[in-house]
């Protein structure tokens, strides 16, 4: 059982428990996936089955793309609406070019302090279980990266946005940061992921789908599988003769007369993914995942 499905992960549900559900309806032995949402938020959690769990590594640091809505006049906490108040403000007349200005402050390589309720782990803790138990957390500033963000609507003690940023970005962060920007207390009150990359524009299944093609549909249950070859499609890529394709399959390196890279997508004479190949100063190919099913 091998493959990607894009779930529409519901809210209540986190990503790990939305996982084992998703594995153990597809029966497979191994599953993982790139990157967490809060129990909040709902859209795409990409989930590798089988040999897929080998490319989600270079799944984690992808673009993703959100949308947010963000609640002003109070923050919590977690630093969305399932923590406790700890302030309350007033919340000032905003027009929504206000808005785009402050957001725009964000758009571009930032520091941004996550929030202490998170899966970021300390001393092998994860601070969320550090903060619940009443410890003292703080947490340094981290670089990220915004791509946009698109101010969607902007109404009484509300602003919806859309955001694309790369990995590690807390959406709970930037709008604490942003109400502040504002002049106003806030927190997060929904959160949707729309796409990550390489998946933007693609379909999703809820839990409640794949449900019941288990049940009533087994071979459209299977076909609702992406192949692991589109979770590289971003890829640079390579295509071997035969006889290369075995050394590759067997861990060895060869001569490849590319220039070099970190990773690139390697695929067999019919095109069927190998694995996930690097080629180094002396321009040598060397295996780095050999996968066994495309």
């Amino acid at each position: 059982m091998h493959g990607i499905l894009l779930l529409d992960k519901p809210e209540g549900l986190s990503s790990n428990q939305a996982l084992q559900r998703v594995r153990r309806i597809f029966g497979a032995a191994k599953a993982g996936h790139t990157g967490s949402l809060d129990p909040l938020a709902t859209g795409m959690l990409p989930c590798c089955l089988g040999e897929a769990t080998k490319v989600a590594g270079y799944l984690l640091g992808a673009r993703k793309s959100y949308r947010a809505r963000v609640r002003l006049g109070a923050t919590t906490t977690t630093g969305d609406r399932e923590g406790e108040v700890l302030e309350r403000s007033d919340v000032p007349p905003l027009r929504r070019e206000a808005v785009e200005v402050a957001a725009m402050r964000f758009v571009g390589r930032i520091q941004q302090r996550p929030p202490a309720y998170s899966a970021l782990k300390r001393g092998g803790v994860p601070l969320y279980r550090l903060a619940r138990r009443g410890d003292m957390v703080e947490v340094d500033p981290r670089p990220v990266e915004i791509h946009a963000i698109t101010v969607l609507a902007v109404e009484a003690g509300r602003i919806d946005l859309d955001v694309v940023c790369g990995a590690g970005t807390y959406i709970r962060s930037l709008a604490v940061d942003l109400g502040a920007a504002l002049g106003c207390a806030a927190h997060l009150e929904a959160l949707r992921r729309t796409w990550v990359d390489p998946f933007e524009g693609r379909p999703m299944q809820t839990l409640a789908e794949i449900e019941r093609l288990a049940e009533c549909d087994r071979a459209a249950l299977l076909a609702a599988l992406l192949p692991v070859a589109e979770g590289l499609a971003g890829l640079p890529s390579v295509r071997l003769a035969s006889a290369a394709a075995e050394r590759f399959c067997c861990g060895q390196t060869m001569p490849i007369g590319l220039a070099e890279v970190d990773a690139l997508r390697v695929e067999g004479p019919e095109g069927g993914l190998l694995g996930i190949g690097s080629v180094g100063g002396d321009g040598r190919l060397r295996p780095r995942r050999v996968i066994h099913a495309s």
